[in-house]
C-alpha cells in the first residue's frame, strides 16, 4: 500500500507545472551609452554597434520557438526585437525605461555637479532617490512586476522574449532574487545581455543571467550603463 505522500508526489510527477521560459534581453548599444548619458524615456537609436549587438542576440536566439515577442516602446528597444526571430514585436508600456526626469540628455558628470547629495545617493543608496520629475525604483519595479506576470500567465509553458532596459531588467532580476530594489548595484546588465527565466507554478528562477558570449569580437562597449 503505498503511502498518501508517495501517491501526492507521483501525481505531481505526472502532472507538472508548464514551465514557461522567459528570454530577457537588454537592448542594443546607443550613443548615449557609449557616452554614458542618462536616456531614461528619450528615444535615443542604436548605434552601430548597438544594431551589431542586436544582431548577435538574433542569431544566437535563431532556433527558439517564441510564442511571443514584448519590447519597450522605445525604437532602441523595437529595434533590438525586430532582429529576433519570430511574432512581431509587441510594444508594451511596462517595459519602458525608468523616467530620469531632469537627469535626462545629462551625463554622469553633469548629474553629478548639478545634483550632488542626490547624485551621491544614487551611487549609495538608488532605492531611496528620486530624480527630479522623475520615477523611483520601486515605481519601475511596480509596473515591471506586473507587466511580467501578465505575460507569463499569457504565454504558460511556451518561450516568449521581453527586451527591455536597465534598469527595468535590473529590478525584475533583484525582485526575482528577493534583494528589493537596495540590490540594484549588485546586479550587472551590459548592452545586448541575455538572461533566461524560468517560471513554473508560483515560483520564477534565474537560469542565466547577463550573459554576453555572443557579443565576442564586436567593439569594446560602456557595458553596465
Amino acid at each position: 500500500m503505498r503511502r498518501e505522500g508517495k501517491e501526492l508526489d507521483t501525481h505531481h510527477a505526472l502532472n507538472p507545472d508548464p514551465v514557461t521560459r522567459v528570454f530577457l534581453i537588454r537592448h542594443g548599444q546607443t550613443e548615449w551609452n557609449r557616452q554614458e548619458v542618462f536616456r531614461g524615456r528619450a528615444d535615443v537609436p542604436l548605434s552601430a554597434t548597438g544594431h551589431r549587438q542586436a544582431e548577435a542576440v538574433g542569431r544566437r536566439l535563431a532556433g527558439e520557438p517564441f510564442s511571443a515577442i514584448y519590447c519597450s516602446p522605445l525604437s532602441r528597444a523595437v529595434a533590438t526585437a525586430h532582429h529576433l526571430s519570430g511574432p512581431n514585436p509587441q510594444p508594451t508600456h511596462g517595459l519602458v525605461d525608468m523616467s530620469y526626469g531632469e537627469w535626462e540628455g545629462l551625463s554622469h558628470d553633469q548629474v553629478r555637479a548639478r545634483f550632488p547629495d542626490l547624485y551621491a545617493r544614487w551611487v549609495s543608496a538608488p532605492h531611496l532617490v528620486r530624480p527630479p520629475k522623475g520615477e523611483t525604483l520601486a515605481e519601475v519595479r511596480q509596473r515591471a512586476t506586473e507587466t511580467l506576470t501578465r505575460i507569463v500567465a499569457r504565454h504558460r509553458g511556451t518561450s516568449v522574449a521581453v527586451v527591455s532596459h536597465r534598469v527595468v531588467n535590473k529590478v525584475l532580476l533583484c525582485a526575482i532574487l528577493g534583494l528589493g530594489e537596495a540590490g540594484f548595484w549588485r546586479i550587472r546588465q551590459d548592452t545586448g545581455c541575455l538572461n533566461i527565466l524560468e517560471s513554473a507554478g508560483d515560483r520564477i528562477s534565474i537560469v542565466l543571467l547577463n550573459d554576453v558570449w555572443h557579443l565576442q569580437g564586436l567593439e569594446p562597449d560602456a557595458s553596465d550603463f
